[in-house]
């Protein structure tokens, strides 16, 4: 696989993930929801201030720490990608770095632009940001918000059975975590690294014919 296809692969992504963002982030107010594909599919307005999957991680200064950590990872990929393209790895494996390499570049987007971009999002109010506003975004540099809208509760409203442990009587959800496109490549790739890292990583078959064998035969 070639560098240029590699490049519009990853370009494709960003621009699909920023896409959804730019659209949820334009239309819906924070906690807004629409159902997607029946009640287990949904679409969610939430911004995350920490990693994925909705984590944080200390406060205003650690939000600064882990946006200059995500840039300092996308700078380190872009060589990483351009190598494994050089020394012709196998393409699936290339595949799943540009899956996870455009999942980061398109979270790292958000926490260095979406605040000097977007004015605020209000929850539960017919309030929507708007795009460049007059009075300024809702925050400085490297302190945007991701943008998360993806809801999957295949199972709500359940409960823990009073035996099980810890949890036991308390309320079940199934899949709780709230994330977006970004999120969802970087995971992607993630899962297929895992499932054909022995196949990505194959050595060529060595085995000499016999020549005896072969004779006989």
């Amino acid at each position: 696989m070639n560098g240029k296809k590699v490049a519009l692969f990853i370009v494709l992504i960003i621009f699909i993930d920023q896409a959804l963002k730019f659209y949820i982030k334009l239309n819906y107010f924070i906690g807004e929801e629409h159902a997607l594909l029946g009640a287990w599919a949904r679409l969610h307005f939430v911004e995350n201030e920490g990693m994925a999957w909705g984590l944080k991680f200390g406060g205003g200064f650690g939000k600064i720490i882990l946006t200059l950590f995500r840039l300092a990872a996308v700078i380190w990929g872009t060589f990483l990608i351009k190598g494994f393209i050089k020394q012709k790895y196998h393409n699936g494996f290339i595949i799943c770095a540009a899956l996870i390499y455009a999942g980061a570049v398109g979270n790292l987007v958000d926490s260095l632009f979406y605040g000097l971009i977007f004015n605020e999002s209000y929850p539960y109010t017919t309030m929507v940001a708007h795009l460049f506003p007059t009075g300024g975004g809702y925050a400085s540099f490297l302190h945007g918000r991701v943008v998360d809208m993806f809801y999957f509760p295949i199972i709500r409203d359940g409960h823990f059975p009073t035996w099980f442990p810890i949890w036991g009587g308390e309320e079940f959800e199934f899949f709780r975590p709230v994330f977006n496109f970004a999120d969802a490549s970087i995971s992607t790739g993630v899962i297929l690294l895992f499932i054909f890292n022995k196949r990505f990583f194959k050595e060529p078959n060595q085995e000499i014919d016999n020549p005896s064998k072969t004779a006989s035969s």
